[in-house]
C-alpha cells in the first residue's frame, strides 16, 4: 500500500478546513502554519480538491475555502481518491501483470488476490469514514479549544 504524504497532508488539512466551518472563509496560509504544511503544496492539493468539487473558493479579501458538501458527505476515500493518491497494495498496480510485461509468465502473482482484497477492505474502510467523523473525532480528543458561550436567549459553540 502506498499511502505518502500527498493523501496524509489532505486528509489533515481538510480537518483543519472542516473545524472552521461557519466562520468564514479559510485561508491556505492559515492551514500551513497551523499543520505545517508547505503553502505551494497545499495550493497544489486544494487544486485537485476543488475540481473534484470537494472544497469550493472564494477570491478576493477575506477569502479561501470552504467545503463544497457538508463534512458527513465527504469520506476520507473522496479526499484521497481526489489527490490522486493511489490505494493500492498489489506489486503490479492492479494490472495483473506480477510477473513483468517482458516476461512470458507476464500474469498475477500467487498472492495477487490477497492484495487485490485487502485494496477492496481498505477502499470500503476509507469510504466508511466521514470527514465529520474525524472531527467530532478532533474535538473529543482537545475538548479545551471548544468553550460554550452564553448568549442571552441561547448558547453556542466557538472553536478557538
Amino acid at each position: 500500500m502506498r499511502l505518502t504524504t500527498k493523501g496524509r497532508f489532505a486528509v489533515t488539512a481538510m480537518i483543519d478546513l472542516a473545524l472552521r466551518q461557519g466562520k468564514g472563509p479559510v485561508t491556505l496560509s492559515g492551514i500551513s502554519q497551523r499543520q505545517a504544511i508547505s503553502l505551494s503544496y497545499l495550493e497544489q492539493l486544494f487544486g485537485k480538491l476543488r475540481r473534484h468539487e470537494i472544497v469550493e473558493s472564494i477570491r478576493g479579501p477575506g477569502g479561501g475555502y470552504s467545503l463544497a458538501r457538508v463534512a458527513s458527505e465527504v469520506t476520507v476515500a473522496d479526499i484521497i481518491i481526489a489527490v490522486d493518491e493511489p490505494l493500492d497494495a498489489t506489486q503490479c498496480g492492479g494490472k495483473e501483470n506480477c510477473h513483468g510485461v517482458d516476461l512470458a509468465s507476464g500474469t498475477r502473482c500467487m498472492t495477487h488476490e490477497l492484495w487485490a482484497t485487502l485494496n477492496e477492505k481498505m477502499v470500503d474502510y476509507l469510504d466508511s469514514v466521514s470527514l465529520q467523523d474525524l472531527v467530532d473525532r478532533e474535538i473529543q480528543k482537545h475538548p479545551e479549544q471548544h468553550v460554550v458561550v452564553m448568549h442571552r436567549s441561547h448558547a453556542t459553540v466557538e472553536t478557538h
